[in-house]
């Protein structure tokens, strides 16, 4: 039967978890590097136990750490981020009068063919790529060569490059997401790359159809149709059928249309689940009541699953690399919240249970499917 890893990443350090497959009972490890920030924990899909972590603080950094026995050992790499061909640590420029300032890896997303293949998005928005497994980072420079650049704003949480997909069917493509800037696409591995935003609305910025400046929260995509995206946005949760040429909303009848994460089923390549949040201000539940809404037609149309959640005085939030899901034949669904628990639930959201309580506030949270 197989197993399932679910990864966390907390204000306060790391958290694995593991079940077999009736995912009912499970073991904590952790926390792993107590006291530290750790923002985002993954796990290769070629290597179940090959795991990245970023961990930093305010005080020492930014460090990746690299275990390759599921997490049960951690060795910090000694990483050298090179921007644009120079060594460097903390601070570069992009050719504008303002600084681009290196502060931490927002996400790590592991190649889907080799196991030392890693590539980081990082705030000041940038995005780098190891292939000797963490040792040492490249910067893809050709992102902020673009030249849009100087019209790129911080997010509530800083300029940070937050989601990276890797294109299972063409591997010289990629999709990344920055806060505040919008959505980009590769289709040359990197070297070139293009805004991809038309369609998108942002009332709060000068032109509310610009080419850049959005403020994308999170995009996901079905592996079997790598041309089909989904985003929450800011406000508004978007779709695109011609990888992100052109996006329309399908916020439907969503109580808000404000939230941070977003996520396909592993089979079902039209239900969708977004996390709803009051608003841009309140970060927490419509009327204090924590429900994932569920779309099963690809947007437009969404059902609250409520079964297992608290339906009263809940007032967490759940941030952007907080919700997974499993690639078990009952697909499952995992998220996180600030107030510390790990929801998930074993049949594509119908009921939801707890899997773990009062861990520090939760910033990402990934699963592996294990044989």
């Amino acid at each position: 039967m197989s197993k399932v890893r679910v990864l966390v990443g907390t204000r306060k350090g790391a958290f694995i978890l593991e079940s077999d497959g009736k995912r009912q009972k499970w073991d904590v490890s952790g926390p792993h590097f107590a006291g530290w920030e750790l923002y985002h924990v993954k796990g290769s899909p070629v290597d179940p136990n090959r795991l990245y972590a970023s961990q930093s603080s305010g005080w020492f950094g930014q460090l990746i750490q690299r275990s390759d026995d599921g997490g049960k050992t951690w060795e910090p790499m000694d990483n050298k981020f090179v921007y644009d061909g120079v060594p460097g640590t903390h601070q570069w420029y992009d050719g504008t009068p303002h600084p681009w300032e290196f502060k931490r890896v927002w996400h790590l997303e592991p190649s889907l063919t080799d196991p030392d293949t890693v590539y980081a998005g990082v705030e000041d928005a940038a995005m780098f790529r190891t292939t000797d497994g963490a040792k040492s980072w490249q910067e893809l420079s050709g992102l902020r060569g673009h030249g849009s650049g100087s019209r790129w704003q911080p997010g509530a949480g800083g300029l940070g490059l937050h989601t990276i997909l890797l294109d299972p069917s063409d591997p010289k493509r990629m999709y990344i997401a920055i806060s505040a800037a919008g959505a980009f696409r590769t289709d040359d591995g990197g070297t070139t790359w293009k805004p991809i935003n038309r369609g998108l609305k942002s009332e709060y910025i000068p032109d509310p159809n610009a080419e850049v400046g959005h403020c994308v929260h999170r995009i996901a995509l079905h592996r079997s149709r790598p041309n089909v995206l989904f985003m929450q946005k800011h406000w508004d949760v978007m779709r695109t059928d011609d990888a992100g040429e052109q996006w329309r909303e399908v916020s439907g009848n969503l109580p808000t249309d404000f939230g941070f994460v977003i996520d396909v089923h592993a089979h079902e390549p039209e239900t969708i689940y977004v996390v709803p949040i009051k608003s841009d201000r309140e970060h927490y539940p419509m009327d204090g009541k924590l429900r994932v809404y569920r779309s099963k037609t690809g947007g437009d149309e969404w059902e609250p699953l409520t079964k297992g959640l608290p339906q009263s005085d809940c007032y967490v939030d759940v941030l952007r690399e907080a919700m997974a899901v499993d690639s078990l034949d009952s697909c499952g669904v995992y998220f996180g919240t600030t107030g510390g628990q790990v929801y998930a639930s074993a049949d594509a959201g119908d009921s939801w249970m707890p899997i773990v309580r009062d861990l520090p506030a939760v910033l990402s949270v990934e699963v592996q499917t294990l044989p």
